[in-house]
């Protein structure tokens, strides 16, 4: 048997290294990186996902980027390359659609302050969306809103921050419409938005 060592944990800086430097995207938790998964189950790259999730990106970052439209650089739509850092650099994922409307949250490879974050999910993440990430992405104090987009069938479930700062949830149904209210952005989501030209 070989002797046991205590695994070595990556900084920050040597995770953002091997990152720009590696043709596979991962996530960083606590100085242990970890590849992301396709829908099912495979190591995947940029185009490692479903039809039926990459139409749903699609849909929900078409809609708020037409909402930010005309408004320039300060409220900004990115779907699934862009990072999201969290607690001093602690945490590191790639959510599937992220907005943020903070004009200090101005680095070119991660965002800080998103106002809104969803994950589009699947087999292979949903565990890991509803749990590991909710639990952090909840304690970002410009975080306003968490969609949980199913992409098995037509289901989400999302999170807004009331005034108070408590986290109320609920299910979208069908015909309702949710409102997005980032500072001076406003936006609406509905189920025939999410998944427009989706085929389960």
């Amino acid at each position: 048997m070989s002797a046991l060592q205590k695994k070595r944990r990556l900084t920050e800086q040597e995770y953002l290294a091997f990152e720009e430097a590696s043709d596979v995207k991962h996530e960083y938790v606590n100085g242990e990186i970890y590849t992301m998964e396709n829908d099912d189950g495979e190591i995947h790259s940029m185009a490692g996902v479903s039809e039926q999730h990459n139409r749903i990106t699609g849909n929900l970052f078409y809609h708020l980027r037409t909402a930010s439209r005309g408004k320039g650089s300060h409220c900004g739509v990115f779907a699934s390359d862009m990072k999201f850092r969290a607690e001093d650099g602690d945490f590191y994922y790639y959510p599937d659609v992220i907005l943020g409307c903070s004009n200090d949250d101005n680095n070119k490879f991660y965002k800080e302050k998103p106002c809104f974050i969803a994950e589009v999910l699947s087999k292979s993440t949903a565990r890991t969306d509803r749990t590991e990430k909710w639990l952090t992405y909840q304690k970002i104090p410009s975080l306003r809103y968490y969609l949980l987009v199913d992409s098995l069938q037509m289901k989400v479930d999302y999170f807004v921050r009331d005034d108070t700062g408590e986290w109320l949830y609920a299910e979208l149904e069908d015909g309702e419409t949710l409102s997005i209210e980032c500072e001076n952005y406003q936006a609406v989501l509905t189920l025939a938005d999410i998944y427009e030209d989706v085929i389960f």
